[in-house]
């Protein structure tokens, strides 16, 4: 009897956190980025995530989400708000509204995701944690981040401060290498030091689109 009580308990609760959910808003314009969210949305996730993450300071949406972006930051406020106060519902909602405004951002799939996790739904779970790390490995399968020449290459600076996070590391000083890379010199958990390269020509990039539009 107890047993089936908790199993209704769960059942419930889980069904409250899904009807009160917030939908992604998948742009509307005909370009890769949005038809590719689109694509993502739909649950299938293997594509090139590379591609899909330049795809992005191309697109019309890439304009919309810069004139977002005070916008972004206090949704980013409002989710580590929640996270703290365990309200998953809300968790859902704001990192949704925050893909949303940015679907690239490896921040918001990954507090998804997780949440997912805590309420029992796998499916999601599983489909954005496959988003999450897509992304991810999309930079540092590429070059090894030791030097400018093998310099993980992103497209916005919120990318290097992720991957940062994700190495468990704490920046210590920041500069710019021949104009294309950020040198990043870290320590480490065990107090080591350490530098990490980022080349930065698609920010730059995606900077000049700005100015274009």
């Amino acid at each position: 009897m107890n047993k089936q009580f908790f199993i209704t308990i769960i059942i419930l609760f889980n069904f409250n956190i899904i009807i009160g959910q917030t939908e992604i808003i998948v742009p509307e314009f005909d370009d890769n980025y949005s038809k590719t969210v689109q694509i993502l949305e739909k649950g299938k996730t293997d594509i090139d995530y590379k591609s899909f993450r330049e795809s992005f300071i191309e697109s019309k949406q890439f304009k919309i989400a810069s004139e977002k972006s005070i916008e972004f930051k206090e949704l980013k406020k409002k989710m580590y708000l929640q996270m703290s106060e365990s309200k998953y519902e809300s968790l859902i909602n704001t990192t949704k509204k925050m893909l949303s405004i940015d679907y690239t951002s490896m921040t918001a799939h990954k507090i998804l995701r997780q949440t997912y996790k805590i309420v029992g739904d796998t499916i999601n779970e599983g489909k954005y944690k496959t988003i999450q790390f897509g992304l991810l490995k999309s930079i540092v399968n590429d070059g090894d981040g030791k030097s400018c020449e093998n310099g993980w290459s992103v497209i916005q600076i919120s990318e290097e401060y992720f991957i940062l996070n994700m190495l468990g590391v704490v920046l210590d000083t920041q500069s710019i290498d021949d104009g294309i890379c950020d040198r990043m010199e870290v320590v480490d958990e065990n107090g080591e030091k350490k530098t990490y390269y980022f080349e930065i020509n698609n920010v730059i990039k995606g900077r000049e689109n700005l100015k274009e539009k």
